[in-house]
């Protein structure tokens, strides 16, 4: 047997396990620092999702006094639990970083009211005042950045055409189409952006296939919001096409093909969430914000990208920075012709309705279902 593959919540499926990690939680190391756990449904280094947060773990590890410690591919079933359980009772944790959405009910809720004075953050904006206190909910307005992406598309692009390869047609999805597909409307009022649905979070063969269809559509710029854009990434470079990240900095994928993208910041949240535990402050249940708070931020750009697309991007984002921007400001009709925010009418960032969004954008070709 490879003990080296063993992962934790292996180790927790008999009873021995747990009595000796009842030991070890109480040892007199783990009084000296503390231990933050992070967990991860996919690979760290995916060049997407969960990469984002892993950077964000790989900061948390410069902080003294902290430990650190992980598990990728944990399914979202109750083997996160056992994750958990294990990371609690062998390794001491107190804050716990359950990274993927589908973790938070049943199973980080479940495990906050077992363990009521350790701290559980969740990435999705999902708690409610009927969850467990010692729960939080975080997110980011990550739409913010891709509306810059938007607008360095619409610059870059010489055919008009945008694509846009997305998992489901969930609101938080339509949010980041609808904004890509505005940003770049402001620069290039005709450019239009096709979507293709591929109807999960990771399915790369699907991925590709819609990358390549676009292509063949006549796209140029693609973007994307799927768990790993490396796919995307890699095969749009591959046809000659120009490319928007998502999730973190791809690059390094497609030096030559990429002009921006819009990444998570969890590097500079995470830190700050675990100095304000171990100072003993509380963290807000439910916490978000956009490029003015850190959350997200916008990719490098590309050496494609011109004076005239960087100078409009960078004013836009000075704005968001101020809080001076909104992205949903009427009039805005849907691609049906319907308007859906009416002239003189800002949906700003917390607007409850843009956290119902069942629309696409005038400009976007494609259906919601």
């Amino acid at each position: 047997m490879d003990f080296g593959r063993i992962s934790r919540r292996h180790l927790l499926q008999g009873s021995a396990a747990l009595a000796l990690g009842s030991t070890l939680g109480t040892r007199g190391a783990a009084a000296a620092e503390t231990t933050v756990g992070f967990i991860y449904v996919g690979s760290r280094d995916d060049y997407g999702y969960n990469q984002a947060h892993a950077q964000g773990a790989a900061a948390v590890k410069k902080l003294p006094g902290i430990k650190v410690v992980e598990e990728e591919k944990v399914p979202e079933t109750d083997a996160v639990e056992k994750t958990i359980e294990s990371m609690v009772n062998l390794d001491g944790a107190t804050l716990l970083f359950p990274t993927s959405f589908g973790y938070y009910n049943p199973h980080v809720v479940k495990m906050a009211g077992k363990f009521p004075k350790l701290h559980f953050e969740h990435c999705g904006g999902l708690w409610s005042d009927k969850d467990p206190k010692n729960a939080g909910s975080y997110f980011g307005y990550i739409d913010e950045a891709q509306y810059i992406s938007g607008i360095v598309a619409g610059y870059s692009t010489k055919s008009g055409k945008l694509g846009f390869v997305a998992a489901k047609p969930i609101p938080q999805v339509l949010r980041n189409i609808n904004a890509f597909t505005l940003g770049a409307r402001l620069a290039n009022p005709k450019a239009t952006t096709q979507v293709i649905f591929t109807g999960d979070w990771s399915m790369p063969v699907k991925e590709a296939e819609a990358t390549n269809s676009l292509i063949d559509q006549g796209v140029d710029v693609l973007t994307c919001h799927v768990d790993g854009p490396k796919t995307m990434v890699e095969n749009a470079a591959r046809r000659g096409a120009m490319v928007c990240g998502y999730h973190v900095n791809q690059s390094p994928l497609a030096p030559k093909a990429y002009l921006t993208g819009a990444e998570w910041n969890w590097e500079a949240l995470y830190p700050k969430f675990v100095k304000m535990i171990v100072a003993g402050e509380p963290i807000p249940n439910f916490y978000r914000g956009g490029l003015k708070e850190e959350i997200v931020k916008v990719s490098p750009y590309g050496e494609m990208v011109s004076a005239e697309a960087r100078k409009h991007a960078d004013d836009v984002k000075a704005k968001f920075m101020s809080g001076e921007y909104t992205i949903f400001k009427g009039p805005i009709a849907d691609n049906k012709g319907k308007t859906v925010i009416a002239g003189g009418t800002d949906r700003g960032q917390q607007d409850p309705e843009l956290e119902k969004m069942d629309y696409l954008v005038e400009g976007v070709i494609g259906a919601t279902a």
